[in-house]
């Protein structure tokens, strides 16, 4: 009976803030469909999920920095086009955003997903010249469970790497960063955690292929293994982006993972908010306008060594607000993530 009433409260959240957020998401979906500047629905593999959309600037003049990114979606309802309101606000900054699909659950399980994440960003170091971007500044992305999906994936190919004999069709130093956008990076300390908040243990243990493959699945943990040593010094810098607000994993998530990679020899720094939501930095500040900390942060480190393209976007008009202040306060307070 309790979690029957937990699920009907949270679904009855989750509709009145998607109808809060209802102006931004019309507008939002307007560009996706009808933008130029965005080609959906690029194949990356033979599986029917293998796809990504492109999001291109408008002011091509030379090769573009490149984030392959995957979107979150607690590894169940993940979408390429979820990174849609996120690849509109880079491209204004002259980056090019691959939005990677992946399977989900109970399509697909956890390793599917890291198979399909690898896949999809060895097909943007490949293949991005072929739209304009520069092959030596390509980042690596993800948000929620993508940010931990994205994490598993380079750990995973750092250790192919470090395999004698082993080939890959891509090489962790064309990666120039990983970010990371409120995730989790050790799941033993999360699986409580999210069976709390309704994402049941389970459920959850069948997504990550059981209990005895948490710990395979936790880059925060395989980071620590003696035999891994090696292939965690091929890791590019992390940064790891969270809200101190974020009661769907907890900001200690990031910061502690950080810490780990920093002990390890990886540059490696976590970045929090205060105040902010799981949702709050990737949707509510994006559609507020105006300034966007964690869209500076990450805009400032891509361009860190570019003081010119920092002075150009900095003369940028400030962005428009897509829904009235009112109405994201509500949704911050009725946000059941």
């Amino acid at each position: 009976m309790a979690r029957s009433y937990r699920w009907i409260t949270r679904f009855l959240a989750l509709g009145c803030y998607a109808f809060l957020l209802m102006p931004g998401f019309i507008q939002v979906g307007y560009s996706y469909f009808l933008s130029k500047q965005i080609r959906r629905g690029i194949v990356y593999g033979d599986l029917p999920r293998n796809r990504l959309d492109l999001y291109l600037p408008k002011n091509m003049d030379g090769p573009r920095p490149v984030i392959a990114f995957i979107t979150g979606g607690a590894w169940i309802i993940g979408y390429k086009a979820w990174g849609s309101l996120l690849g509109q606000q880079l491209t204004e900054k002259g980056i090019i955003v691959a939005c990677i699909d992946y399977r989900n659950f109970p399509q697909g399980t956890i390793s599917d997903m890291v198979t399909d994440a690898l896949q999809g960003i060895s097909f943007v170091c490949n293949h991005i010249t072929e739209y304009g971007g520069d092959p030596n500044r390509i980042y690596v992305m993800g948000q929620s469970a993508g940010a931990h999906v994205a994490a598993c994936a380079l750990m995973e190919q750092a250790i192919k790497e470090s395999a004698e004999g082993e080939s890959t069709s891509w090489s962790l130093l064309q990666i120039k960063a990983y970010f990371g956008l409120s995730g989790g990076y050790n799941l033993l300390n999360l699986v409580d955690h999210f069976h709390n908040r309704g994402l049941y243990r389970s459920i959850f243990l069948g997504i990550m292929e059981g209990e005895q493959s948490l710990r395979r699945f936790s880059p925060e943990l395989m980071a620590q293994d003696p035999n891994v040593r090696t292939a965690v010094s091929r890791l590019p810098p992390f940064v790891l982006f969270h809200g101190t607000a974020d009661y769907s994993i907890p900001s200690d998530a990031s910061k502690t993972f950080a810490q780990t990679l920093q002990r390890l020899g990886v540059k490696a720094e976590s970045i929090l908010y205060e105040g902010k939501t799981h949702t709050d930095l990737f949707l509510q500040d994006p559609m507020r306008g105006g300034t966007d900390d964690m869209l500076e942060d990450l805009v400032n480190y891509i361009y860190a060594d570019n003081p010119k393209a920092l002075a150009k976007i900095a003369e940028a008009p400030p962005r428009r607000r897509m829904v009235p202040e009112f109405m994201l306060k509500l949704a911050h307070s009725v946000s059941p993530f």
